[in-house]
């Protein structure tokens, strides 16, 4: 057995080496930190944040468990009207629809007497249309070629006639999947030269957490909550000027009909901001998933690429645009299922190669959402079997939506110190709230802001989950919540009723 020696050792080329010794303290310790830490990882993804799943839904979600845990409090659920989750809300789904969907996924259904010959007929063309004829398989990156071809052709019949190419359709995992990978084309450079992205305020936190994301620069403009929301195009131009000075703003976002805000645009709005987009060239991103979701008395949804088209050559053979959908939202509520497309208009050949490319890399959307989206843009047509049935559902849905509507602006409107303006569109009302002094230093001691104590409070003292209006951005010294209509009529009574007596004595208890 050879002795341990440590005499004579010498490295080749180098000073005579030294024993191994066991492991310090201090290696220890450094084989015990972690490589991935909050200081170490990603900078970019600490600045995202998602109000409408942020710590108020978190309490929300700690306060069900303590209910359910035997704890006493004053209200006995509670009430999430957080996000626009339309089924978790109780809105049932379209008959027509999940048929297709059951026979898509379980094909021996196609032998049932009970599923009507337009659902199996659909369901039959979109098998055929999948690997193995099986929605089990991975589908084409850019989706489904029949399913973008019905894409292509419902926004033909939408937009009058304008052409579709469905070469130019990209199914999506949900409209926010093709938002963000527009935003990861556009993004670019450094310094004064980072691509801008102009944004709404208030904005769909999508859009700040994927700005914040990717590193790029947001660039706010305000809408004119006075107007009903509405965008001014000067408050746009003010916007670019500012931007311009540290940033390169090459991207203009707009959500019509508006989320948080429940504004519909005008035709004439577009169309100027057609033109301004043009005139600064600006690449145009249209969400449009709300556009089955117009309430108001002489509010109509108009699409950004009708409208573009409609204005001539000069700008619909120019102006670069992608319009966004989703089988989440209108009448549908099919958030579950990831479905959604966007199209391009105008976008460089080669660009568009580098879209398919980034596409790829996650090889397909769900192909349940693909399936799903084609009967949203194909739905049951007047004389086959399930088109009476399917037009009521859709009819009853969008008509409780527009009562509901109504209902929130009348009853909000009646609490002094809350001012909602008319819920044109979309799923959510975001009234104005007037904080005492009192509660916006005790808000600000808590580290707080105001609008987020407010919500709190409210959610601590009556169950209803509400969002900060500072989750969306505001204009300085007002304050906001957003609130969703979907919950039924009776539930939906009971919550306003709850905020109405909560604001009175929020008011009485810090004046």
């Amino acid at each position: 057995m050879l002795a341990r020696r440590t005499v004579g050792l010498v490295s080749r080329g180098g000073p005579p080496l030294t024993p191994r010794s066991p492991p310090g303290r201090s290696v220890q310790r450094m084989m015990a930190e972690k490589v991935l830490t909050v200081d170490t990882m990603n900078s970019c993804v600490k600045k995202v944040e998602y109000a409408v799943r942020g710590p108020i839904v978190l309490r929300a979600v700690q306060i069900e468990k303590e209910l359910k845990e035997g704890v006493q409090k004053p209200f006995s659920e509670v009430i999430k009207a957080n996000i626009g989750d339309a089924h978790a809300m109780g809105q049932q789904p379209i008959t027509f629809f999940r048929q297709v969907l059951a026979m898509c996924s379980y094909p021996e259904l196609l032998d049932d007497d009970r599923f009507p010959e337009d659902a199996k007929g659909r369901a039959r063309r979109i098998l055929q249309g999948c690997g193995g004829q099986s929605i089990g398989a991975y589908s084409a990156s850019q989706g489904i070629e029949c399913v973008r071809q019905d894409v292509a052709r419902y926004v033909e019949r939408r937009d009058g006639g304008v052409p579709s190419d469905p070469d130019n359709i990209y199914l999506t995992t949900g409209a926010s999947d093709g938002i963000v990978t527009m935003l990861k084309l556009l993004v670019a450079g450094e310094g004064r030269s980072r691509t801008g992205v102009m944004i709404s305020i208030p904005q769909y936190p999508l859009y700040s957490a994927a700005l914040a994301e990717l590193g790029a620069v947001q660039v706010n403009y305000f809408l004119n909550e006075e107007r009903c929301w509405s965008l001014d195009v000067s408050e746009l131009r003010r916007a670019l000027a500012d931007a311009r000075r540290h940033c390169n703003p090459r991207a203009l976002c707009i959500i019509n009909p508006g989320n948080p805000t429940g504004q519909v645009q005008s035709r004439q709005c577009i169309e100027d901001v057609i033109r301004f987009a043009a005139k600064e060239r600006l690449f145009l991103m249209a969400d449009e998933v709300y556009q089955d979701n117009v309430y108001a008395e002489g509010c109509e949804f108009h699409s950004f690429k009708k409208v573009l088209f409609e204005m001539g050559p000069e700008f619909s053979s120019t102006v670069e645009l992608a319009s966004f959908h989703s089988t989440s939202k209108c009448y549908m509520g099919e958030c579950g299922f990831r479905g959604g497309y966007m199209e391009v208009v105008n976008m460089d050949p080669e660009v568009k190669a580098q879209l398919t490319k980034l596409v790829s890399v996650r090889l397909c959307p769900p192909v349940p959402g693909q399936a799903l989206m084609d009967l949203v843009v194909n739905p049951p047509q007047p004389g086959e079997p399930s088109y009476s049935t399917f037009i009521r559902e859709r009819k009853a849905t969008l008509s409780s939506l527009a009562e509901r509507a109504r209902l929130t602006e009348q009853i909000l409107n009646t609490v002094p110190g809350i001012a909602c303006n008319p819920v044109q569109g979309a799923m959510y009302s975001f009234p104005r709230v007037t904080l005492p002094a009192r509660a916006i230093r005790e808000a600000e001691e808590r580290g707080q802001a105001p609008d987020m104590f407010y919500c709190m409070k409210l959610l601590e003292e009556t169950g209803i989950c509400l969002v900060p209006g500072s989750g969306f951005g505001q204009r300085d010294g007002t304050f906001h919540f957003r609130m969703t209509i979907l919950p039924p009529t009776d539930k939906l009574k009971i919550l306003l009723s709850k905020v109405k007596d909560f604001h009175q004595r929020f008011i009485q208890q810090y004046s």
